[in-house]
C-alpha cells in the first residue's frame, strides 16, 4: 500500500481521466468528423487497433482545425470531478503529479500549469499558418512510453517503484498501471480494470482520496 506521509509520484492518463472530454474526438466534431474519429478512438481504447496506427489516421482527419477553434474546447478547461481537489490534495501530501498523455501537448501543458503539476508529456502536433498539418511529430507516445515516462519521472525525483500511483481508463493504460506501485483504473474498460489494484467507478478523482484514507482510517482503526 502508498505511503502517503512519504514522497511519492502520481501520473494520470489526461482524457476521460483528468478532464472530461476525449480530446481528438471534440476537435474531430468541430470539422464534422467526429463519428468517424471516435469510432477509431473507441476501438484503440478497447485495445483491438494499434495505438500509434489508429492515432495517425485520427489526426489526419483534423487537418485545417485552427488553433482558435481548439481554444474552445479548453475555455473553461474541462476537469473532470475532483481533480483539482484530488492533485492539491497530493501536493499536501508532498506527493509530485504528473500528466502523460496520448493526446497532444497542445493541451496537456495547459492542464499542467492549470493544476501546476511537476510533469507533462504527450503527442506534438504538426502546425503551418496556425492550422493543423493533419500530420504528428514520431515518435508517437504510445502505452509503453506512458509507463517509461513514470518509471523515468520516479527516478529522476529518486522516488521508488513501489510509491507510484498511475491513474487511467484505456487500454494504452495498462503497462503504465503495471509498472506503478499502485494502479487506478478510473471508469475504465474491463480490460484495464484487470490490471488495477482499485477500480474507481464513480466520474470523481476525489474517490481515490476517500480510498486512500479510508485505509488509514482501517489501519488505525
Amino acid at each position: 500500500m502508498l505511503d502517503f506521509n512519504q514522497p511519492g509520484l502520481a501520473v494520470f492518463d489526461m482524457d476521460s481521466t483528468l478532464i472530461s472530454i476525449e480530446c481528438i474526438d471534440e476537435i474531430a466534431a468541430l470539422v464534422g468528423k467526429k463519428d468517424e474519429v471516435s469510432a477509431v478512438t473507441e476501438r484503440a481504447m478497447r485495445g483491438e487497433l494499434d495505438f500509434a496506427q489508429s492515432l495517425t489516421q485520427r489526426v489526419a482527419l483534423l487537418e485545417g482545425i485552427s488553433k482558435a477553434q481548439l481554444q474552445q474546447l479548453f475555455n473553461p478547461i474541462p476537469f473532470t470531478t475532483g481533480a483539482e481537489d484530488f492533485i492539491r490534495w497530493l501536493h499536501q501530501h508532498g506527493w509530485k503529479t504528473a500528466v502523460v498523455s496520448g493526446g497532444f501537448t497542445w493541451f496537456t501543458n495547459q492542464v499542467k500549469n492549470q493544476l501546476q503539476l511537476n510533469f507533462a508529456h504527450a503527442n506534438c502536433l504538426s502546425w503551418k499558418n496556425n492550422k493543423l498539418t493533419g500530420s504528428v511529430s514520431q515518435p508517437i507516445v504510445d502505452a509503453q512510453s506512458k509507463a517509461n515516462y513514470l518509471k523515468m519521472w520516479a527516478d529522476q525525483l529518486q522516488i521508488p517503484l513501489q510509491q507510484t500511483l498511475a491513474v487511467g481508463d484505456g487500454a494504452n493504460d495498462i503497462p503504465m498501471l503495471d509498472a506503478a506501485g499502485f494502479g487506478v483504473a478510473f471508469c475504465a474498460k474491463p480490460a484495464v480494470q484487470e490490471h488495477a489494484n482499485i477500480s474507481i467507478d464513480e466520474p470523481n478523482l476525489m474517490a481515490i482520496a476517500d480510498f486512500f484514507e479510508a485505509q488509514v482510517v482501517d489501519n488505525h482503526g
